[in-house]
């Protein structure tokens, strides 16, 4: 058992469970935060922040569209990497714009979903993804 636990020579299958369980939390925790946006858009308010000058609706839109759409196609792992880079992006702006001035407890959690979807830009959806049934 310690010899398992201390191997570092990992086989493909507990990598490929590691980018699924990956890709299931961490876009569906994105999604929590996007799916009220899109609500939010809906309902007809879009009012929001505007941390690079593209203007409160746009950034808005763009922001559920990233956490929302692109949260949902991580989970489903439906082009895990291109949905990955408006995740990136949209994490790289909360954390390194929007919350630059915040202790790092304020932008933690946004440089933590931003290195979890660069893994995934990096691994992509994986064994265990729907792009990987299409393909095969």
């Amino acid at each position: 058992m310690l010899t398992k636990l201390l191997n570092p020579d990992l086989s493909k299958a507990p990598m490929d469970l590691a980018v699924l369980i990956l890709r299931i939390f961490s876009g569906a925790f994105m999604m929590t935060h996007g799916v009220p946006k899109v609500q939010k858009i809906m309902g007809g308010d879009l009012s929001f922040g505007d941390p690079i000058g593209l203007g409160p609706e746009i950034s808005l839109i763009l922001t559920a569209f990233a956490e929302a759409f692109c949260g949902l196609l991580i989970v489903l792992g439906l082009g895990t990497r291109l949905a990955s880079i408006p995740l990136i992006i949209t994490m790289g702006v909360a954390g390194f714009i929007h919350h630059a001035s915040d202790p790092f407890g304020g932008k933690e959690k946004a440089l933590l979903f931003l290195l979890i979807f660069v893994v995934l830009l990096i691994t992509g959806g994986g064994k265990y993804s729907m792009e990987q049934r299409i393909v095969n």
